[in-house]
């Protein structure tokens, strides 16, 4: 199979198309036949070295990869998905086998769900790490209902998730953005829109 690999740290250019084996699951794991891998933060650190300390027992070249998904193409015993399920996960791209930014991706079916009817898979691939951190983030959080939560970069991946998040749970948003990222950020959920600039924030803005 095809995979995208980083023999060497460096910027865009060091990633390269390199051949592997289909890998097999084990117990509890699914083999998804990927359609998308999105590409995250944790993707670029790695590229650059940033976290070559999780990299010590791992050989290159690495694969990156922390969000996929795709269809169950191969299921290990004492998994409950059916082959053909439509399906997203969380990869570990520290592993030996690497990340989800292959043509297939071995995965524990304990980081795998379905994906929704009519949810595109493209779409679903951009889900995993941003909108559980953003669950994560609220859960913690714990604000009642009514209470103003603000967000920033809520333009950003993460950031729309948390707005929509927030929204759904009856908190008041107040989010900072671009000027033509407003009515995005409106639509996601946010009571009031910060315009952002290099100094404090008007003290006028409404709400």
């Amino acid at each position: 199979m095809r995979a995208v690999g980083i023999l060497e740290y460096g910027g865009p250019d060091v990633l390269e198309v390199i051949d592997r084996d289909i890998p097999d699951p084990g117990p509890g794991e699914l083999r998804i036949r990927v359609a998308a891998a999105a590409v995250n933060p944790t993707d670029l650190m790695l590229r650059s070295g940033l976290l070559d300390a999780y990299l010590s027992a791992v050989e290159p070249p690495y694969v990156p990869g922390m969000d996929v998904s795709g269809t169950v193409d191969a299921a290990g015993a004492g998994t409950l998905f059916a082959l053909g399920d439509r399906v997203m996960a969380f990869v570990d791209p520290f592993r030996p086998q690497g990340g989800a930014q292959a043509e297939y991706a071995v995965v524990s079916a304990a980081d795998t769900v379905l994906v929704p009817p009519g949810l595109d898979l493209v779409e679903a691939a951009g889900l995993p790490m941003n909108a559980l951190t953003a669950h994560q983030a609220l859960a913690l959080l714990a604000l009642p209902r009514g209470a103003s939560l603000a967000v920033t970069g809520g333009a950003g991946a993460l950031g729309g998730f948390v707005i929509q998040l927030a929204a759904h749970r009856g908190l008041r948003v107040v989010a900072d953005a671009a000027p033509q990222d407003e009515p995005l950020l409106k639509q996601l959920g946010a009571e009031t829109v910060v315009p952002r600039h290099p100094g404090p924030a008007d003290p006028s803005t409404p709400g």
